[in-house]
Parts: structure tokens; C-alpha cells; sequence
């Protein structure tokens, strides 16, 4: 597999979401309800929940869902040892293809700390 530009991953799932937010928009905005549900803050903070998806995607396999989740993570302020740590939980509960995942993880957390601290020196 080659080098994966997760920002850039994101991005362009992000335009095929909305098309298919225009064209099956009963069941995204059930999904989007789902989400904010899933995400307010409760006895976990938003950044705990971002962590706890981006196992789960590693676990899954979902490239698509390690992209978003990365970037969520990054800005709720996820530090690469809470990512690391996250990682290492992915893999105790998904074995071998997990830690295969686990790799693209770090290099998308990588990319989009990368670009926050870039657009942090912009700004």
C-alpha cells in the first residue's frame, strides 16, 4: 500500500458525504443525530470519544473512519501518547491485521498534527 495523504482522504470523503447526505438525507441526518448523541460529553470528554473511535476504526479495518477519527482526535487536542496508547488497545483487541491499521493511524495522526501546527504558525 502506498503512502496514504489522510488529510487529503478526509477531504475528499468529505465532498462524496455530502452527495450522499443530498441523496439519502432521511438516513444521514438519523446518523448525524446519532453522532452528536454519541459525542456530547458526559462522563467521557469529547477528545476520550474521538480515542475510543479510533480504535474501534482500527479494529475494523476502516481507513475512512481512521482518516476522520485521526482528525477529530488531533483537534480535541490528542497527544501522540494518548494516540499511541490508543493504538496499543486497538491491537491487544484486534491482533495482527489491528496492528497492521495501528501503523496507518500513527502516519494519519502524524499528517494532521503536522497541519494543525502549520496552520496554528499560519494564523
Amino acid at each position: 500500500m502506498g503512502k496514504t495523504d489522510w488529510p487529503e482522504t478526509a477531504q475528499e470523503l468529505s465532498a462524496e458525504l455530502k452527495n450522499l447526505r443530498a441523496g439519502a438525507s432521511d438516513v444521514m441526518k438519523a446518523f448525524s443525530t446519532i453522532a452528536q448523541a454519541a459525542l456530547t460529553p458526559r462522563a467521557l470528554d469529547v477528545k476520550t470519544k474521538e480515542l475510543i473511535a479510533l480504535a474501534i476504526a482500527v479494529a475494523t479495518r476502516c481507513d475512512d473512519c481512521v482518516a476522520f477519527h485521526t482528525k477529530a482526535a488531533v483537534e480535541q487536542g490528542a497527544t501522540r501518547d494518548e494516540v499511541l496508547e490508543t493504538l496499543g488497545m486497538a491491537i491487544y483487541m484486534g491482533a495482527g491485521p489491528s496492528a497492521m491499521y495501528a501503523s496507518h493511524a500513527l502516519g494519519a495522526f502524524t499528517q494532521f498534527e503536522a497541519a494543525k501546527a502549520a496552520s496554528a504558525n499560519r494564523g
